[in-house]
């Protein structure tokens, strides 16, 4: 028997994308601006400006803070691949708009193409539903079937549906307001209203996924590097055509990022690494499965972003 020492295969890595509501003024801080200066050419303004400078109310609004995001991420992305050459993804998935960043790094999007989609994306999503007619809520303890139950309950000819699973005894719902306040009325302390442009992910926002696939039908799409788990199944597409039908689909379908972890897991997944702004997903992945542990861009590269 040799005496050489065994070498353990390296851990199999995740790369998680968060999605819209974790971005902030200055969250480029630290970040290589090239990124930027790419997204500013895709789109044709300073978007760079808006991330640095603001105003908040400018980068809040759905069309800027997308790509703002997936500019960020990206920007994320690339500093860890330089800095950290030994973390490399396996498997990737995003939380609603962060799949785009996963479909990036997986090198099924073209950043520039994937930068002018989701400014689409968030202007689709936003022009869909007039302001103050739709809103989401987060409901706190209870079983999802529970919380469907409900919806079909308290609906009364009005759209309130399940709009994300994202850890146990946490799920989103999104419809008219009529509805989604009956639906908290009934829950009572364990809902909570959600502060939101428009009711993301439910059948409500039909137009902006017409708007989506229209546009998606023009972009190149590659096979990707590694699988890429897409939140509409909670599953991977088998080609190019399955990706892109999954990204339509997302707009009106529930997020499903307990089963996305799950899966990840199940493919052998050790650890994950959330690439973006914050710690969101870190914070969820604790309540999913502590056993595969979600380790956050800053805790990598400590005192960036």
């Amino acid at each position: 028997m040799s005496d050489e020492p065994v070498q353990s295969a390296p851990a199999r890595v995740a790369f998680v994308f968060p999605g819209q509501g974790s971005q902030s003024v200055g969250m480029d801080a630290g970040l290589d601006p090239a990124t930027f200066a790419e997204a500013d050419d895709a789109l044709g303004y300073a978007l760079s400006a808006i991330v640095r400078e603001g105003p908040v109310e400018r980068l809040a609004q759905t069309e800027v803070t997308q790509p703002a995001l997936l500019t960020t991420s990206i920007a994320m992305a690339r500093m860890l691949a330089r800095a950290r050459p030994d973390i490399a993804p396996s498997f990737a998935a995003g939380h609603s708009l962060g799949e785009y960043g996963a479909l990036v790094v997986a090198g099924v999007l073209d950043f520039g193409d994937a930068v002018r989609l989701v400014r689409l994306r968030g202007r689709a999503m936003q022009d869909a539903v007039p302001f103050g007619v739709g809103t989401m809520a987060a409901i706190m303890g209870l079983e999802t079937e529970e919380v469907r139950a409900l919806c079909e309950a308290h609906a009364e000819g009005e759209v309130v549906e399940l709009a994300g699973h994202n850890c146990p005894g946490q799920t989103v719902i999104a419809g008219h307001v009529g509805a989604v306040d009956r639906v908290c009325e009934a829950v009572g302390s364990g809902a909570r209203r959600l502060t939101v442009s428009a009711p993301f992910h439910c059948s409500l926002l039909r137009p902006a996924a017409d708007a989506l696939e229209a546009a998606l039908a023009d972009v190149r799409l590659h096979a990707p590097l590694f699988p890429v788990v897409q939140n509409a199944y909670a599953d991977v597409a088998p080609d190019v055509d399955g990706i892109r039908a999954r990204l339509v689909e997302q707009v009106v379908k529930p997020v499903r990022w307990m089963e996305c972890v799950q899966h990840m897991k199940g493919f052998g997944a050790a650890r994950c690494v959330e690439i973006g702004p914050g710690k969101t997903l870190a914070g969820l992945g604790k309540r999913i499965d502590r056993s595969l542990p979600v380790v956050s861009f800053a805790d990598l590269l400590g005192g960036v972003a």
